[in-house]
């Protein structure tokens, strides 16, 4: 796993609790912070939460450039090796790329992950602000122009909540980025998120354990696409609810609460010994439920 250069900052954050531990993944670009309101809910009921910082974030464009998916996965499996000294039971939550990279944990070391919060879960970048001739980026990303490209984050911003959002823009445009995430993706980190993405939608068979998925009705970014081939997808019993209020920045904006209540629902329901990984030399049929957040 790659150090901290010079300009990023170490936002990650370990709240202690009891026995069950809450790995959090941030999303693309962004930062710990936006995971820290439900790490916070979490670790008020009780549980251990470790809210990780991926490999080249909370600094320049630069430092995230220098890095691929992998490194983004090495990091994220440190932090789960991490908490898991301090815990017998995790669940992985993450937002956006991070949820996307839960899944690949869970896949990835099926005896270390006993269940996961998916927060808005990103296949592909499909909402409803992403221009309908964005298929061209496929071709266009390899051109000498499209590899310097850097694509800047638009309105909304993910977020419903007026005022959070002129906060959070505020910060991103004046370049905190270890508080508010990077106001641009560069092209590379594009591409490597798509190789993530590929490499995750092979693996969602292989995923048994539990998994709660959470998406904003009105997703900005992430369509309804990418939650449903999810639930589709994965092998375990799983559970997609629709947040009517919000958009993709679902674990601070508007609903964050229910965000928070939805989750430790899920761990509480799953986190009892017959659910444990030492159960699951027998596979269990699949269960999708999807409901709308009343």
């Amino acid at each position: 796993m790659r150090g901290l250069s010079s300009t990023q900052r170490d936002m990650s954050f370990f709240l202690p609790g009891n026995d069950i531990g809450i790995l959090l993944i941030h999303g693309l670009t962004g930062t710990p912070v936006e995971m820290r309101y439900v790490g916070k809910g979490l670790a008020r009921a009780g549980y251990t939460v470790y809210g990780a910082q991926l490999a080249g974030h909370c600094g320049t464009e630069q430092d995230l450039a220098a890095t691929g998916w992998q490194d983004w996965a090495d990091s994220a499996l440190a932090a789960l090796d991490h908490l898991r000294q301090h815990v017998s039971r995790v669940f992985v939550g993450g937002l956006s790329m991070g949820a996307i990279m839960a899944l690949h944990l869970a896949a990835q070391r099926r005896d270390g992950v006993d269940g996961l919060l998916l927060y808005g879960p990103t296949l592909k970048y499909d909402g409803w602000t992403i221009p309908w001739y964005s298929f061209l980026l496929k071709f266009l990303i390899y051109t000498p122009f499209g590899k310097r490209y850097v694509f800047m984050e638009k309105p909304p911003y993910g977020i419903k909540d007026e005022r959070l959002r002129k906060r959070v823009v505020q910060n991103m445009l004046s370049g905190n980025s270890a508080d508010a995430g990077l106001a641009g993706l560069p092209s590379f980190c594009l591409q490597q998120m798509w190789a993530l993405s590929q490499q995750v939608e092979s693996e969602l068979a292989q995923i048994q354990v539990p998994t709660l998925i959470l998406h904003a009705r009105e997703d900005d970014v992430a369509s309804l696409k990418n939650p449903l081939k999810i639930l589709q997808a994965v092998a375990g019993p799983a559970e997609l609810v629709l947040m009517n209020d919000s958009y993709h920045m679902i674990t601070v904006d508007r609903e964050r609460d229910q965000v928070v209540a939805r989750s430790i629902e899920h761990i509480s329901r799953f986190a009892q010994p017959q659910h444990s990984n030492l159960q699951r030399g027998i596979p269990q049929p699949a269960q999708t439920r999807m409901q709308a957040q009343a």
